[in-house]
């Protein structure tokens, strides 16, 4: 099913039914494609996604890390 912005901004709960039902979507804007959304798999959990643990063998603290990529630089 192909869909514009528009109707995905007023539509939202028919769009949800499609995917409950398996069918993909694309949407588009000004006549362009611009994304697609598929149906999740709810039997595919996050420990199968091939990012998951990538931090495990990192001994450094993430919250620290990510603080500290997100402080102001300063020259």
């Amino acid at each position: 099913m192909t869909v514009t912005a528009k109707e995905l901004r007023f539509n939202t709960n028919m769009l949800f039914d499609v995917l409950s039902k398996g069918e993909n979507i694309t949407i588009t804007y000004r006549g362009q494609k611009r994304a697609t959304m598929i149906p999740c798999d709810e039997q595919n959990s996050t420990k199968e996604h091939s990012l998951f643990g990538i931090w495990q063998d990192n001994k450094d603290d993430v919250d620290e890390y990510v603080r500290n990529l997100r402080k102001r630089r300063e020259f």
